[in-house]
């Protein structure tokens, strides 16, 4: 009986692997697309350097992760076991002398490594890309505006005084060509159209834009007094964004930084990174029952169980979240609150399929 049931739990634990290794790889796919598109049309529009574009797309996946690897372990798990329901292998392993918990027993073996590996990206990884995140940005906001000069779009610099259009960018930024500049210095307006140009890196750390083979106008609006002036060579200071000193949220703070400082806010952000690893056990161990596909109700009933308890789970967990961040409820409150109702749940599903009228 026990090499039954070491080769049952070997061959479940084989197919939810692949299982949810296929699913987080079309999961990860399709996400790294919408997050890349949504990156690029940050940088087509000079909102993002060019070589901002996979550091900014790797951040953004990171955060998302805990949400990806929850998913995948509970679709593997559910589409595994009811693809043995659906094929009747899961009769032939019940008679084979299997009771309800082992099935549980594969099950777990599986779900609690990822589990592990959902905590930590949640409660250490998260956190530490967070603060990562917040210091490059921090780093892009201090380079040269020029750098995330886009052709073709109209950009401005920090503080709104000038207005660049380059119409042709070299690679790395360095050149462009058809340049217009617009700036307004004591109530005067200025505008510089030149054929080319190129950053010029000083000594001191200061950057200019050098234009070359151009004309300067210069005047007031409204009044007919505009200078005009020819120029081989003319330099435009690019001035530097002044950073601001940024206050990390609760997102960027660690476990034990939270706790330091038990605000709502803090604790709210406990209650939901801890959410990520729990909920994800909890669906893994709720697929056995949910799993079972009952040939007279339909092969898609069960599907839509699912689908309908992993949405209104998640969403608990925001709800609790948000009831933690108003002073509603404490951050123990909130998480007997959601995962307390879904154990009682997995208990019900159990005695339900196991125990119940609908046993097989």
């Amino acid at each position: 009986m026990a090499s039954f049931m070491r080769m049952f739990d070997r061959a479940l634990i084989r197919e939810m692997a692949a299982g949810s290794g296929m699913t987080l790889a079309a999961l990860g796919a399709i996400f790294a697309v919408v997050l890349l598109v949504r990156v690029l049309s940050r940088a087509a529009i000079g909102d993002l350097a060019n070589d901002a574009v996979f550091p900014m797309l790797g951040f953004g996946f990171v955060r998302f992760l805990p949400v990806l690897l929850s998913l995948a372990l509970f679709v593997g798990v559910f589409m595994s076991l009811s693809r043995l329901w659906r094929d009747s292998e899961a009769v032939i392993w019940m008679n084979g002398g299997l009771g309800p918990f082992d099935w549980m027993r594969p099950v777990a073996l599986f779900s609690l490594p990822g589990a592990l590996i959902i905590a930590f990206v949640s409660l250490v990884l998260i956190p530490w890309a967070q603060v990562k995140q917040m210091q490059y940005e921090e780093v892009l906001d201090s380079r040269d505006r020029v750098s995330t000069l886009a052709p073709g779009v109209f950009s401005e610099d920090h503080g709104g005084k000038r207005v660049y259009f380059v119409e042709t960018a070299s690679a790395n930024g360095e050149r462009v060509g058809n340049v217009f500049v617009q700036s307004v210095q004591q109530g005067r307006m200025g505008v510089i159209v030149a054929k080319q140009g190129h950053v010029r890196p000083m000594e001191n750390g200061d950057h200019f834009l050098v234009l070359e083979r151009g004309n300067r106008y210069e005047g007031t609006p409204g009044i007919a007094d505009f200078r005009v002036a020819d120029f081989d060579s003319y330099a435009v200071r690019i001035q530097p964004q002044v950073v601001a000193d940024q206050a990390g949220g609760p997102r960027t703070r660690s476990v034990e930084m939270l706790f330091a400082n038990p605000t709502p806010e803090n604790m709210a952000e406990w209650v939901w990174r801890f959410g990520y690893p729990v909920s994800a056990l909890i669906l893994c161990l709720l697929a056995v029952p949910l799993s079972y596909v009952n040939p007279r109700a339909g092969r898609s009933l069960n599907v839509v169980f699912a689908i309908l308890i992993y949405v209104a789970y998640n969403n608990f967990v925001g709800l609790s979240q948000g009831w933690v961040g108003r002073s509603q409820l404490s951050a123990g409150e909130g998480i007997l609150l959601v995962h307390g109702l879904m154990l009682v749940l997995l208990f019900l599903a159990y005695w339900h399929r196991f125990h119940g009228p609908n046993r097989s």
